[in-house]
């Protein structure tokens, strides 16, 4: 099974070549931490990131 990619602009891990909330092509297999929202509205750490869809999440992208 291939690594999974996140977004380096929105940190989202993307299935494929595009990222479907930025359309950015920037990928990288290179992350650490994951994080799931729920619910984004409500959530703390979401506002801090600047999370406004739900979703998995990378904390640090290389």
């Amino acid at each position: 099974m291939a690594k999974k990619q996140a977004c380096k602009n929105c940190k989202i891990f993307v299935e494929g070549e595009v990222c479907p909330l930025c359309k950015s092509t920037n990928l990288s297999p290179n992350w650490q931490g994951r994080i799931s929202f729920v619910d984004t509205e409500k959530s703390f750490i979401a506002h801090k990131m600047g999370v406004e869809q739900k979703g998995e999440y990378a904390l640090k992208v290389r």
